[in-house]
Parts: structure tokens; C-alpha cells; sequence
């Protein structure tokens, strides 16, 4: 948010002496309408708010003991730690036409996801134009949605969080690089900058695999360029998917823990809690929902599990936390010298914080750190817990050990609890947009699969909506079990023969790890299960979208990296799709029944599609008026023969 020319409001006031809240709330720019007047539906037209809040917390209170490193923070003369972070709003014009419900999503890196997911929108930007809306279903449904900074050092065209520096704190900080080039030397940034420019109290190391050992290989070498980046020359002939970890002296740290209560203490304040100074910008907002969609939802299930969907007077924040694609991850975000960015997978940032025990919403006892306890262990002791949906795809189960959400540790399959569903959508990749084709990633050994999550989470959303507002139950979890065997180990998975190169997958291992040393110290593993698959290599159980349902291909959430770049380790996030073959002359050495023998013509196939998007809407996990898009993409994806 980087707004100039424009006059500046600043809504304030004398206000209570609460531990945490808003101080100050500065609109710097209302447009309205926005989007050039449109009107959408019984909502009629939206307004955008661009401000900025600001907070104060005590780093003595219960909450500011939780943030770690507060205690190190400046503070103001009343003994508090000041921060803020940029807002935008949009909402009906008419609050009347608004649906009462808040919609809040946590931006991913500073950007928005929820209109790729939920408006089938081509742009991660905050809109601006009518363009930018996609087809605009969040409007259509009255919505009000917001935006605020959680993570700092992300560009400052993004939204941001502005947090003290803590200028006493020194210590090391890690880095890991993966350049997937053979250039003999590559150029590194560096999250925090360099406090000792002494070579020798910096490490560099490199390794082939995430799990081998850490090495010093003839040949490599490192210099600064400048506090935050550096410079590394690679051996000769290192395969260029190598791992590379530098760890060094840092400085500049920030209490990157305060994302926590800068996003429940901003919710609290526009849904009307009490405690805060600035006067109220919204009016009508009966419930709350949390969005996040990968790394924003691993934040929501961290802020939960931290405590923070209580505000400073112990009221709710979130009425309902939507987690989309956060498997059994939390994130690295309460730490000194946090990365809020870095998540484990299999070859990148494998052994990372923001990964260990809790891993679900159940309570349990893990036996390999001695531990108990369950994501909601803190909301349920003062009844602050929202309602839950968790979904994931294919993909978690490969790269984020999303069975251990059902399963524990132990593995037993587990009850949720009444405030929480889990869907599985099977098939379906990380996150993609809404497109009939994937594309071929040059370090990737298949295609990867071009399916969207949207029509599904399109249905869930509205189906959370109904639960927060009105009390009526959402659909039954539908996700993957070892009670019913949708569950296995990976030397049980059952794949089909396609004919090509070995493409036997492997999964993102986790580990019980002590973060206290850098490198982390390694400990025994948890046993990961993966979801089954059919005769078409496609998962049993789980949700299916049309296009699983009468596939085309094989849909997979993993892909594999090829050779000379790490070859066989799991290749990204945007799985696999590997085309049906068309008729029986090209199924030789193909166990696969082909594209012939299921839909003699492209009718055929659309009314597959046709009668699976109808036991879906009877399911309550797709919407009716979805079809179209469903048969729209159909068309362009039913190969010409």
C-alpha cells in the first residue's frame, strides 16, 4: 500500500488500559464505489478502504509472554511496544446489503489468494478494476473481505507488517538455497543481514539429498557481497538441484511473533470487541471467518494453536478458520531470526521449523517427544475455538504428511472433534488457477496438473457460512483413514504402469527435530501414510472434482524432479497429470483403460462430467450453479481426436 495525494483520516482516541489493542486506526484512501461503480447483485456496489493500523501491546501481559523476544522490544513511555501494519478493506456501499459476515483472509507472502480460489480471478494483486474481481462470487455474495500484513521483509508493494527492530539481539541465523542451475557460482539473499563479515564464524555446506549428511566439498566457497546476499561458488560437475545451507552471525532481528496479535488484534477491532481506542470502521458484522490457503493457512492453525483467537479481553476472534492446504504444518513464524516463508518439503527446507508435534486438532500423545495435546489445546481452555474446516489435496499428503491429521502418531485413526470437518479433494495439485492445461516445468519429469480446488472450496466457504451464522452443519469430513484403508504405507500404494521411466515417489519425511541447535539435531521419524489409488492411479476416497471423477488422465499431487537436478526427490507443489492414452493401439505397455473405451465422443465425456457434478451438489460439496464452469473447461481440456 503505497498511496500518494491523498488526504489522510486518522480515527483515534483516550482509550482503555487493555494489554494489546488498536491505538490508531488511519484511513488514507476511501474509493467509492469501487470498480468503476459496478453493481454486483443484491450487494450492489463495493467501496475499498486502504489504512493503516496501529497496535500497542505490554510485553509483560500473559499475551505479549508468548510473543518471543517482545521482552527485547523498545517500548513507549506508558511501557508499551508500538507497531502497525496496512489494511485494505472492501465492502458492500450499503451496509444494509452486506451478509454480516467478515470474511478475513491471511495474505500469502502479502498477496491474495482468496480471489484465485474463490473469484477465479488470474491475479494475486489486491483488486483495483473490475478485471481484477475474476467473476466476482465473493461480491455476488455480499462479503465484506480484509487484508492485513502479518510478515515482514516481503516487497513493500505487497502488505505489509512494520515491527521494532530488536538492535541487542546477535545470534546465527540459517539460510538454504536450492538454485536448480549449474552455474559454477550463484547469487544468495540473505532473510536478515550479516552482523560479522569474518568468514571463518560462517558455515556453507552442501548435499545432494535433504536426509544425507552435510558435506564440504572441494571447491565450494562463499564471500559476502554485501549484508544481505552473498556469493557461492559450487564444486565442479554438483548436480545442480543441490542443497546448499549457509549459517551466519545476523543481526536485525524482529519479534516476528507479534503477526499473531497484529491479525487477532485488527479482527477483534472490526468485528466491534471491546478494549480498543480507535472508534469502529465497521458496523453490521455478525460473524467472522479466517481464510488461509498454504503458508497463510499453516499461519491460522499456529495463531490458533498460539492462543491468539482470543483477543486481550478473551473473546473470540474467528467464528470459523477455513485452513486450505496446510497438511499437518504450523509455520515458522514466533522465533528469533524467524522465516515465515520457509516450509518443509521433501527437498526444499526439509528440516525447518514449523513442523513438529501437534500435528491435528484431536488430542493426542505422540511417543516419539513425550508430548500431548492437539492445535485447539489453548482455545478450548477459555471456549474460544472456531469452527474448523481443514481441506487439503493430493499434494499434503506427499509433501506436508497430511495423514498425520487423521491418524496419530501412533497410528490409530482419530475422532474430530464436533467444531471440525476435514475434506480431502482428491487429486487435485497445491493450488493452481482456473485452467484446462498444465504446464511442463522444466526440471519436472511430468506435466503438472492443471486442476482447481475452487469449485469445492466455492461450496465449503458458503457452507461455513451457514455454520457461523446460522448453526446448520456443514457436509460430513470426508477424508482419507487407515480404518478404511484409504491409508497406507507407501510400500502398499498400488500404481498403474504407464510405460515410461520409473516414477516410484517418495514423501517429505518428518522427523522429530531439536531446534535449539543450528543445525537442527535429528531424532526418530513419524510413520507417514499416503492416500491409495485406483486402477487409473487416482486416490480412493476423498472428494473428486468432475474431472477425477470421468478422468482424462492420471491426477497426482506429486511430480518428480528429473535427472541432474536432483532427480527422483518430489518436484514442487503442482503435482502430475499424465494424459489417458487415446485408444487401444496406443495403450500398449499402458495398464490404463484409454480415453476410446470411456467417452466415444466428446458428448459422452460432458455428460460424465454432467453426472459427477451432480452427486457432488447432492453431497453439499459443489455448487449447482458451477456446472457450467465445469463444462466450459471440459470442452477445452477433451482431446482431439
Amino acid at each position: 500500500m503505497r498511496l500518494v495525494g491523498v488526504a489522510i483520516l486518522a480515527v483515534s482516541a483516550t482509550g482503555s488500559a487493555a494489554d494489546a489493542k488498536i491505538i490508531d486506526f488511519r484511513i488514507l484512501e476511501t474509493i467509492s464505489p469501487a470498480f468503476e461503480g459496478t453493481a454486483f447483485g443484491k450487494a450492489g456496489a463495493y467501496e475499498r478502504i486502504d489504512a493503516v493500523a496501529e497496535f500497542a501491546i505490554d510485553p509483560k501481559s500473559e499475551r505479549g509472554q508468548k510473543i518471543v523476544d517482545l521482552d527485547k522490544a523498545p517500548v513507549d513511555a506508558m511501557g508499551m511496544v508500538r507497531f502497525s501494519t496496512e489494511v485494505t478493506i472492501l465492502r458492500p456501499v450499503d451496509a444494509t446489503k452486506s451478509q454480516g459476515v467478515l470474511l478475513y483472509e491471511v495474505p500469502n507472502r502479502g498477496r491474495n489468494l482468496s480471489f484465485t480460489l474463490m473469484n477465479l480471478s488470474d491475479t494475486s494483486s489486491l483488486p483495483k478494476t473490475v478485471e481484477d474481481l475474476g467473476d466476482a462470487y465473493l461480491m455476488k455474495e455480499g462479503y465484506t473481505v480484509v487484508w492485513s500484513g502479518w510478515q515482514t521483509g516481503i516487497p513493500e508493494d505487497l502488505v505489509n507488517l512494520s515491527l521494532p527492530k530488536l538492535s541487542d539481539v546477535t545470534g546465527l541465523s540459517r539460510e538454504e538455497f536450492v538454485f536448480d542451475k549449474a552455474e559454477p557460482v550463484s547469487v544468495a539473499k540473505l532473510t536478515y543481514p550479516a552482523a560479522d563479515f569474518d568468514p571463518k564464524k560462517a558455515t556453507l555446506s552442501v548435499r545432494l539429498r535433504a536426509e544425507e549428511p552435510r558435506a564440504v566439498a572441494p571447491g565450494l566457497s562463499f564471500r559476502y557481497l554485501s549484508p544481505t546476499s552473498i556469493e557461492i561458488t559450487r564444486p565442479q560437475g554438483l548436480d545442480a538441484g543441490a542443497i546448499f545451507e549457509f549459517t551466519y552471525p545476523a543481526k536485525d532481528a524482529v519479534p516476528a511473533g507479534l503477526a499473531f496479535a497484529a491479525t487477532s488484534d485488527l479482527v477483534s477491532y472490526l468485528r466491534g470487541n471491546p478494549g480498543h481506542d480507535a472508534p469502529a470502521i465497521l458496523t453490521g458484522v455478525k460473524s467472522t471467518i479466517g481464510l488461509g490457503i498454504s503458508q497463510s493457512g499453516r499461519f491460522l492453525r499456529d495463531l490458533i494453536y498460539q492462543g491468539f483467537n482470543s483477543d486481550e479481553q478473551g473473546t473470540r476472534v474467528f467464528d470459523g478458520a477455513m485452513a486450505h492446504i496446510a497438511g499437518s504444518r504450523k509455520s515458522f513464524t514466533n522465533y528469533r531470526f524467524a522465516q515465515a516463508g520457509r516450509y518443509s518439503r521433501q527437498h526444499e527446507d526439509h528440516d525447518f521449523p514449523g513442523d513438529q508435534f501437534p500435528f491435528t486438532y484431536a488430542e493426542t500423545t505422540d511417543p516419539l517427544s513425550g508430548r500431548s495435546g492437539s492445535i485447539l489445546s489453548a482455545c478450548s481452555t477459555n471456549d474460544t475455538c472456531p469452527k474448523i474446516m481443514h481441506t487439503d489435496t493430493s499434494t499434503e499428503f506427499w509433501q506436508a504428511r497430511a495423514s498425520l491429521i487423521s491418524t496419530s502418531p501412533t497410528g490409530e485413526p482419530l475422532q474430530m472433534p464436533e467444531n471440525v470437518r476435514l475434506y480431502f479433494i482428491a487429486g487435485a495439485p497445491h493450488f493452481t488457477s482456473w485452467t484446462p492445461q498444465g504446464e511442463q516445468a522444466s526440471i519436472c519429469r511430468f506435466p503438472a496438473n492443471p486442476l482447481s480446488s475452487a469449485p469445492v472450496m466455492r461450496s465449503l466457504l458458503a457452507a461455513m457460512r451457514s455454520w457461523v451464522l446460522d448453526g446448520k452443519d456443514p457436509p460430513a469430513s470426508v477424508y482419507p483413514s487407515v480404518a478404511d484403508e484409504t491409508l497406507v504405507p507407501l510400500d502398499e500404494l498400488k500404481l498403474p504402469v504407464f510405460g515410461q521411466d520409473a516414477y516410484t515417489p517418495v514423501y517429505n519425511v518428518l522427523r522429530v527435530r531439536d531446534h535449539d541447535t543450528l543445525p537442527p539435531k535429528d531424532g526418530p521419524s513419524y510413520p507417514v501414510l499416503v492416500p491409495q489409488l485406483d486402477e487409473d492411479g487416482i486416490p480412493i476416497g476423498g472428494i473428486k472434482d468432475p474431472a477425477v471423477a470421468a478422468p482424462l488422465g492420471t491426477y497426482w499431487g506429486w511430480n518428480l524432479r528429473k535427472d541432474g537436478f536432483a532427480g527422483g526427490d518430489l518436484c514442487g507443489l503442482n503435482g502430475s497429470y499424465i494424459p489417458l492414452p487415446i485408444s487401444g493401439q496406443e495403450a500398449k505397455g499402458d495398464s490404463r483403460k484409454p480415453v476410446v473405451d470411456r467417452y466415444p465422443d466428446a458428448d459422452a465425456y460432458l455428460k460424465a462430467l454432467s453426472a459427477a457434478s451432480d452427486k457432488l451438489i447432492a453431497a453439499g460439496v459443489m455448487r449447482a450453479e458451477d456446472t457450467d464452469l465445469i463444462q466450459e473447461r471440459g470442452r477445452a481440456m477433451f482431446p482431439q481426436q
